[in-house]
């Protein structure tokens, strides 16, 4: 794939190395995909498109412009995922609303108290409505970067399973890049969609796309996962029926 997003940022020595070690092959799709979306809330993305720089004087942990021009790759895949009826997982903060078990997080930004609630009368936890869940779709909380880290993500998984993750969302170089390494770590097949995750950080989103793309994943244009999910058999997973309560 000619033309990568991390070209600019490599030096001539770092492509050279990238030529020479065998990095970077592509180690292609599973044949039971399940779709993870990471932290598509209002808290990540602000309430409307607008360039970074003014998004977070309202919403600390945005992205601006990014955020919403990956709000639209995510929703074309999440279309072709549910006319396979593939498992969708949404990952999302479950902190506290006193920030009791923020942990770490307060120590390394100064605008901790501003993450609950919002700048307006949107919930910061909420899911961005363009490309909320439906009632089939499986809603996974954290309190770490990895959407693995003490939730029952790959339970989740092997009962579905599945064999492949499709991680869109964001940070690219926080919550995407540990729930890549933790899906790699568990064998599974990894695909990032490359326009359907961003970052504050252009620089970091860029690098780490590359370093994922070296060693854990296939970094890969939504375009392409959509194409893939169409050539997959419809049906092939049991998911929740999204209705009515279970009886006993």
């Amino acid at each position: 794939m000619a033309g990568r997003i991390w070209d600019e940022f490599l030096t001539a020595q770092d492509k050279k190395v990238f030529e020479l070690s065998g990095y970077g092959a592509r180690g292609g799709y599973g044949k039971r995909p399940a779709l993870l979306v990471i932290d598509m809330t209002y808290g990540f993305t602000g309430d409307r498109p607008e360039p970074i720089l003014e998004s977070i004087k309202r919403w600390p942990n945005s992205s601006g412009m990014a955020a919403w021009a990956a709000i639209a790759v995510i929703l074309t895949l999440l279309d072709a995922a549910r006319a396979k009826g593939l498992p969708i997982i949404y990952a999302r903060n479950a902190i506290r609303d006193d920030g009791w078990d923020w942990g770490g997080w307060h120590r390394k930004s100064k605008r901790t108290a501003e993450w609950t609630g919002g700048p307006t009368n949107l919930d910061s936890n909420a899911f961005v409505a363009e490309i909320a869940p439906q009632p089939q779709d499986i809603i996974i909380g954290k309190t770490k970067p990895s959407a693995f880290f003490g939730t029952p993500l790959i339970g989740t998984l092997t009962q579905l399973g599945a064999d492949s993750l499709v991680v869109t969302g964001n940070t690219t170089s926080g919550c995407v890049r540990a729930a890549v390494i933790d899906a790699f770590s568990y064998n599974l097949h990894v695909a990032v969609v490359e326009d359907g995750c961003f970052d504050r950080a252009e620089a970091a989103h860029a690098i780490n796309l590359c370093d994922m793309n070296a060693k854990y994943a296939d970094v890969v244009p939504g375009s392409e996962v959509a194409g893939n999910f169409g050539t997959l058999d419809a049906g092939m997973f049991r998911l929740p029926s999204g209705a009515g309560k279970l009886t006993r």
